[in-house]
């Protein structure tokens, strides 16, 4: 018992330490490679804790040995575009001018089930509504709607939009602030204070959400305990 909790420890922490050095991108650019990459750390890992006939030290160099070659590729991919297209392959267009492209569906070894099940996760029901669709290699489809379907936005109306001056952004959460973002967003405590003297909160315990705005204004939700009765 007492060497699986050591073997378990051990496997943690250096799993810990290389997904850190693996970066991000191993969620963020779920690309097939990553995906084998993320299976084969964890059931090494799992091996290594499991199973007393591996030596630990030899558990921890396998783990070691191919987090260093994923690193290895990542950088390989980096410098060459020919290397990012062997490992991850390439953006392929299933729907071009709203037509079908049924010969690259049959390299995709995809169907019309798959492609409508796609569609509908951009909330997008019908076909005939799409004027391109490219399929990338992490299995997201990204849709061009064709003009007539396409959200109105303000400078097809000539409408003047104001620039955003924040990034919405929590200010306080459970009664504390969030002072990480005070300070990112060049805030200070007493613009906070007033903001919140002129929506008539006494207290910042009363609070149990605010978030500024893009326009600079300030979003609050009080706690339950605090909100005006009907």
């Amino acid at each position: 018992m007492f060497e699986v909790v050591v073997r378990t420890i051990c496997s943690f922490i250096v799993l810990l330490l290389f997904t850190r050095i693996l970066g991000k991108s191993q969620l963020s650019q779920l690309t097939y490679f990553n995906y084998v990459t993320g299976i084969t750390i964890g059931s090494i890992a799992a091996n290594t804790v499991l199973e007393k006939h591996i030596p630990l030290h030899e558990g921890l160099i396998s783990l070691a040995v191919w987090t260093g070659l994923a690193i290895l590729v990542s950088f390989w991919s980096l410098k060459s575009a020919k290397a990012r297209v062997i490992l991850d392959g390439e953006p392929t267009i299933v729907i071009k001018k709203g037509h079908i492209l049924e010969e690259a569906m049959r390299a995709l070894r995809i169907n019309m089930d798959d492609l409508s099940m796609l569609l509908r996760t951009k909330n997008v029901f019908s076909t005939k509504d799409v004027d391109y669709a490219i399929l990338e290699p992490n299995g997201e489809l990204s849709i061009l709607l064709k003009p007539s379907i396409q959200t109105v936005t303000k400078k097809d109306l000539n409408i003047a939009s104001s620039p955003s001056l924040y990034m919405p952004s929590e200010i306080i959460v459970d009664g504390s602030i969030v002072e990480k973002n005070i300070t990112e967003l060049g805030l200070s405590y007493e613009w906070l204070y007033a903001q919140l003297h002129q929506a008539n909160v006494a207290s910042i315990k009363e609070v149990f959400y605010a978030e500024v705005q893009s326009d600079g204004t300030l979003y609050i939700d009080r706690r339950d305990d605090y909100k005006a009765k009907p």
